[in-house]
């Protein structure tokens, strides 16, 4: 699957990891079968729970005698989303949210950028409040953007009780000022205050200036901004997360992040969030790579440079980085 040089990192994909159950449940019943990659998108698009973009081609063979290798795959991977859905386990991120990342540690200021080749993630937030940070924030936009897309609605209850909400996560409450508890209610507010931007742009050619200095104009660009939660309400008490408060903890996530992510929703296994949450980096491997493989269709060689831009700009140095990646690539290809 992946391979590592001092230059590179190999990706090789084996399998159709995100293929919707709708969408092959379609493709059995049409009589003609879908001969090429516009015959699944079409299929892809009318699907009524858009798990995913269809990208890699899938070509039935009409004869009953012999299965070709893509209806090996196809079905294979209908089976590990059963088995994820029969567990209760499958879920949803925003596909932004995978492309470009959070911060891994606390930053200094309160603006924020991953960029990932022509993509770019902007965050900023009052800086009395301070962005979000860590692997608490991943592991609650992955039960919220879940939530989401399962229920079709922009609000979400969490819970009646702050341990009920936590133990959603995958997380055991422990109070006290260093406690799980005050440290996931710290995690939300700084989440749901955050403002995000992304912009697209594709460079141009060299055109040149009045000083007679050369610049790279963009040949096109796009971008959106918008808050990830419209309101939020949190009446939890993180020394009693037992107790019930009067009024239940509600988000409503903003019209845009909310159709952003049930427009292109990434496909993963809560899973294996649950057993990697010990590490924000190998939440955002695990996810990166359940999206990248979804569509890979040859090898892929992505420079170290290129991940640390979009993983771990602020490791510093290239050898730690690398260092880091690798450990976290291994625990991740146990589960993956």
């Amino acid at each position: 699957m992946t391979y590592e040089s001092a230059d590179h990192v190999r990706l090789e994909s084996t399998i159709v990891r995100v293929v919707p159950k709708e969408l092959l449940i379609e493709m059995k019943k049409k009589a003609g079968r879908p001969r090429d990659l516009e015959d699944a998108q079409a299929l892809a698009d009318n699907c009524p729970h858009r798990l995913g973009e269809v990208l890699d081609r899938t070509v039935w063979n009409p004869s009953p005698k012999r299965r070709t290798k893509s209806q090996e795959l196809a079905e294979e991977a209908l089976e590990i989303e059963a088995e994820a859905r029969a567990a209760g386990a499958l879920g949803f991120m925003a596909r932004i949210l995978v492309q470009a990342t959070l911060p891994h540690s606390r930053p200094k200021t309160h603006e924020f950028e991953r960029v990932n080749g022509r993509f770019t993630l902007y965050m900023n937030t009052p800086p009395s409040v301070g962005l979000p940070y860590g692997s608490y924030p991943r592991l609650a936009l992955a039960w919220l953007s879940t939530e989401a897309v399962r229920t079709r609605n922009r609000e979400i209850e969490l819970g009646p009780t702050f341990s009920s909400f936590m133990y959603k996560l995958g997380l055991t409450p422990v109070t006290g000022k260093r406690g799980t508890t005050s440290r996931l209610r710290n995690q939300l507010h700084r989440l749901f205050s955050t403002t995000i931007r992304c912009s697209y742009q594709e460079s141009g050619d060299w055109d040149g200036r009045a000083d007679g200095r050369d610049s790279l104009s963009p040949v096109s660009c796009a971008s959106v901004g918008y808050t990830i939660a419209h309101r939020h309400e949190l009446w939890w008490s993180p020394r009693d997360p037992s107790q019930q408060p009067l009024w239940n903890s509600v988000v409503v996530l903003s019209t845009e992040f909310y159709n952003e992510l049930v427009g292109h929703a990434v496909l993963i296994d809560l899973r294996a969030l649950k057993a990697l949450k010990g590490s924000p980096l190998a939440l955002d491997i695990y996810s990166w790579l359940t999206y990248r493989m979804s569509y890979l269709r040859k090898p892929c060689l992505i420079p170290w440079e290129a991940l640390q831009t979009q993983f771990g700009a602020d490791y510093g140095r290239l050898r730690d980085f690398k260092r880091k990646f690798l450990g976290h690539l291994a625990e991740v290809l146990q589960i993956y």
